[in-house]
């Protein structure tokens, strides 16, 4: 990483010899302001990446010299002082000046501020990555260069040129239904619409009539005739979602009309052909769902003329973070922007376990590209696991202000992470920056109060 220009401004001799040492030991290369009447000037010619500057004598003047500059757009700018009311530095505060710090100076403090502000800053500036392509191969819907989904895409392939019943299994979010499409879209029924039908959100009383319709009055609330699935797919492809979710009692109809080909309308004596192939996916183990009576065997073995099995995520190789630069590639060219992405933040993308999948992956760039304004940092990448219970709830007292709200999380997450901030600003979505101005606000206000 480059390195990172630290310009330091300060009166106080026992301090810059701290600051200085400091500034050397995180490897800053670092400038020297003579005067604190000149400061900005200096800063300007310098041109640094952070600016550290004690401010006792602020004056209009100079607040009206920083707003006419580029200083508080182009540099990090802090503040250091005695804390005596300055109503120039309240306002420089609202013109890109970034902290301010009050005597006495805890340099523990500064420290891992000026840590965190390089490691953002050389992030930003030297090493982020400019999305604006992708290059994964592509077979129907399905993205992929890796091994597993070349062999779907051969297994995919043989499918489509068939008219048996295909069955899909694979984890939520893998990517079964754009399988299910992708088959039909290169088989001779492409040119009659998808239909899909997912059989886990149906109520149980429902699921005969979405299959195959039903006349008006067939039942209480029945008031007109109703086309079902399979006579909306004939002469096309029918996608049963979840077909392990059907309540066991109603898959002995599907089954019916598989081995038959023939189907009647609930509350009609009319027999129907069905000249539909079916494509059937489920999330669960088919072995498992058939051993605790959840699904058919027969149907099973039925539904699973041609079986295809999705990869997930996580043994997908190098296909997880060309997925992560796809998403935002695609993305950029429909906002016509560049939005960048950074090595930490493609790190963190590669070291979670992707439970919700190529799903997830999509929500988490859709998301950081809307939080990041000009590069995805690693607090820009929320993760937010499905399966990680929570051990309490946390109640919000009634009228408490969003202020507080925010306050409490802030200090009861860095004290669950043990004062960890950088951490804590990931884990709450915000940047590290956004975290110390806001500890910095909490500690004012104590201060104010006693």
């Amino acid at each position: 990483m480059q390195n990172i220009e630290l310009f330091l401004c300060i009166d106080n001799a026992e301090l810059k010899k701290q600051l200085k040492s400091l500034g050397e030991q995180q490897g800053f290369s670092l400038q020297f302001g003579q005067s604190s009447d000149n400061w900005i000037t200096e800063a300007i010619d310098a041109d640094p990446d952070i600016i550290l500057v004690q401010v006792d004598d602020f004056t209009s003047e100079q607040l009206a010299q920083l707003k006419d500059s580029n200083l508080p757009h182009s540099s990090e700018l802090l503040f250091i002082s005695h804390g005596e009311p300055n109503s120039f530095i309240d306002e420089a505060m609202t013109s890109g000046v970034t902290y301010h710090l009050r005597f006495p100076i805890d340099l523990e403090f500064v420290a891992d501020l000026l840590g965190d502000l390089k490691q953002e800053l050389g992030t930003e500036q030297f090493d982020a990555e400019k999305v604006v392509a992708s290059n994964l191969d592509q077979f129907g819907l399905l993205l992929g260069s890796s091994k597993p989904m070349r062999k779907l895409y051969r297994l995919s392939r043989k499918a489509a040129s068939s008219s048996t019943s295909v069955f899909i299994v694979g984890e939520s979010g893998a990517g079964k239904e754009l399988v299910a499409n992708s088959i039909h879209m290169l088989s001779n029924r492409a040119e009659k619409t998808f239909i899909s039908l997912n059989c886990g959100a149906i109520s149980p009383e429902l699921i005969e009539s979405e299959l195959f319709g039903h006349v008006k009055g067939a039942f209480t609330g029945a008031s007109e005739t109703r086309t079902g699935v399979f006579e909306h797919a004939d002469g096309s492809t029918l996608f049963l979602d979840e077909v392990t979710e059907m309540p066991i009692d109603q898959q002995v109809k599907l089954l019916r009309v598989l081995e038959s080909g023939e189907f009647r309308k609930v509350g009609s004596d009319t027999v129907q052909q069905a000249n539909v192939r079916i494509i059937a996916a489920t999330n669960r183990e088919p072995a498992d769902a058939i051993g605790q009576d959840l699904f058919r065997e027969d149907l099973y073995f039925r539904l699973a003329q041609f079986p295809i099995r999705v990869p997930p995520l996580r043994d997908r190789g190098d296909d997880l973070l060309e997925l992560a630069r796809h998403f935002l590639a695609y993305r950029n060219a429909e906002e016509q922007t560049n939005i960048e992405i950074s090595p930490d933040a493609l790190q963190k993308i590669a070291a979670h376990a992707w439970p919700g999948n190529v799903r997830e992956l999509k929500h988490t760039i859709e998301r950081a590209y809307i939080l990041a304004d000009d590069v995805i940092h690693t607090t820009h990448i929320v993760l937010d696991d499905p399966f990680e219970s929570t051990e309490r709830e946390t109640e919000i007292p009634s009228g408490m202000t969003l202020e507080e709200v925010e306050r409490q999380t802030i200090l009861q997450t860095l004290d669950e992470l043990d004062g960890k901030k950088k951490e804590t600003a990931e884990k709450l979505g915000i940047s590290v920056k956004t975290l110390y101005n806001k500890l910095e606000k909490y500690t004012d206000k104590a201060q104010d109060s006693e």
